[in-house]
C-alpha cells in the first residue's frame, strides 16, 4: 500500500483518538484550550528560533563560512511551525522536538551519521600532491 496514503489517513485518525482520550481525562474545553495554547506558544517560539538562526547564518556568511547548519535548522524550524499549527498532540510533540536546538542537533547527527557511512567508501581515494612547472617563458 502507498505510504503517503497511510500517513494521510492514519495520522488524523491517530490525532483524533489521542484528542478523545485526553478530552475524556481533562474535559473538552481544556483540550481545545490546550491545542490553541500549544499552537500560539509554538509559533511564537518558532519565530524567535528563526530570527536567532537567521542571525547566526548571517554571521557565518560574514566569516566566509557556509551556513549549512543554519539552513538545516531553518528548514526544521519551518516544519516545526507547520506541525505546531496543525491541531493535535502528536504533531505538536514532534513540532516541539524539532523546535528545540538540542534535539535538532541530535537529529542532525543521526541523519548525517547514516549519510556519512555511504559516502566514506566513495571518497576513499589516495591523492598525490604535485606542482606543475612551466619551463616555457612567456614572450610578449
Amino acid at each position: 500500500m502507498n505510504t503517503f496514503f497511510l500517513i494521510l489517513i492514519g495520522l488524523p485518525a491517530l490525532e483524533i483518538f489521542i484528542m478523545i482520550k485526553i478530552g475524556g481525562q481533562i474535559g473538552a474545553f481544556n483540550t481545545i484550550a490546550l491545542i490553541f495554547l500549544t499552537a500560539i506558544i509554538g509559533v511564537f517560539y518558532a519565530r524567535l528560533q528563526g530570527i536567532q538562526t537567521l542571525k547566526s547564518g548571517i554571521l557565518n556568511i560574514y566569516q566566509n563560512k557556509a551556513p549549512i547548519y543554519e539552513l538545516m535548522s531553518g528548514a526544521s524550524i519551518a516544519c516545526a511551525a507547520l506541525l505546531l499549527i496543525v491541531p493535535g498532540f502528536l504533531t505538536d510533540s514532534v513540532g516541539f522536538t524539532l523546535l528545540f536546538p538540542f534535539s535538532r542537533k541530535v537529529l542532525f547527527r543521526l541523519i548525517l551519521r547514516k549519510g556519512g557511512k555511504t559516502n566514506e567508501t566513495k571518497n576513499n581515494i589516495d591523492a598525490i600532491d604535485g606542482e606543475i612547472i612551466n619551463k616555457d617563458k612567456d614572450e610578449l
